[in-house]
């Protein structure tokens, strides 16, 4: 049976300080949370916005080109591994959205967030189910956010090869999995999460870094309590 169709958002805010949010590595095993927001500019109209997974990689990159040059503001928010262990994924999540809003050289004064709920912040804002699809100023926040995260496994990969970061962009797929098996877990992995806390109690820590010091090894185990 066909999906039905979303109806087009209407916002109630109608003014020109409209700033779209979006998170990218929710579900990755390791490296940030990272998320952006953006206000567009009606002078200058970006062509193709549309959801980032949507896209090609080529199309992207294009369009993050544009959105940087073309975009009243924008600004990347972030929650590091450590961060996301300490608060969890959700908690983490949406302290990224907050940086990102809070990072804009120009003031919002109203803010939509894909999916179906806010940050508990100041800016009056309001979620959208879908929104990296309805809304272009979610749509190019949702660009700029997996551009950045997408890059940023790519460098990773090069600091830990052998993980395939570069094209699974830290999933928990099966390449990733065996490699977090055969390798360790690399200080960049988040040790809240239970396959990789798996791997640290029946591996340890990746290879190349492993001290032989059983102290430097150890590693705070209330991390794991209490996780969504």
């Amino acid at each position: 049976m066909p999906k039905t169709p979303l109806l087009p958002f209407e916002c109630r805010y109608t003014g020109s300080l409209l700033a779209g949010v979006d998170e990218v590595g929710r579900g990755p095993l390791i490296g940030a949370v990272v998320t952006a927001a953006v206000i567009l500019d009606p002078r200058r109209p970006i062509a193709g916005l549309a959801d980032s997974k949507k896209l090609t990689e080529k199309r992207r990159n294009v369009l993050y080109e544009e959105i940087l040059k073309h975009a009243q503001a924008w600004s990347i928010g972030r929650c590091e591994a450590h961060e996301i262990d300490k608060l969890n994924i959700y908690q983490a999540t949406m302290l990224a959205m907050e940086r990102a809003v809070a990072g804009l050289v120009v003031a919002p004064e109203y803010v939509l967030v894909d999916g179906n709920r806010c940050p508990k912040w100041h800016w009056p804002s309001e979620p959208v189910i879908k929104g990296d699809s309805r809304v272009q100023a979610i749509s190019a926040a949702s660009i700029i956010a997996k551009v950045t995260r997408d890059r940023e496994m790519e460098e990773l990969e090069t600091r830990f090869p052998g993980f395939g970061l570069a094209q699974h962009k830290g999933y928990p797929t099966p390449v990733h999995l065996e490699a977090l098996r055969r390798l360790g877990a690399t200080p960049e992995h988040r040790r809240s999460f239970r396959p990789v806390q798996e791997v640290i109690d029946e591996v340890g820590l990746y290879r190349q870094i492993v001290s032989t010091d059983p102290e430097e090894l150890q590693y705070r185990t209330d991390l794991f309590e209490d996780i969504d």
